[in-house]
């Protein structure tokens, strides 16, 4: 699934020309988000950014795994 998100996340104010702003893609081409700022600034200090508990939503690749769902 490929998200495309408007809202630049620095300044929360929506990007009304997207196609004329900056741009970040994350994900692996098939699925991932298409994040858009409203300048390179905003771009920056959001890649800039560390997060101490980062979530890898990917899933348990251990032999002994067993999906309960």
């Amino acid at each position: 699934m490929h998200i495309r998100t408007t809202l630049d996340p620095i300044s929360l104010h929506d990007v009304p020309d997207p196609d004329n702003h900056p741009c970040l893609y994350e994900g692996d081409g098939d699925n991932g988000l298409e994040i858009y700022f409203e300048n390179e600034a905003n771009k920056k200090a959001y890649m800039d950014m560390e997060l101490e508990d980062r979530k890898i939503l990917v899933g348990n690749d251990t032999d002994d795994y067993i999906a309960e769902g």
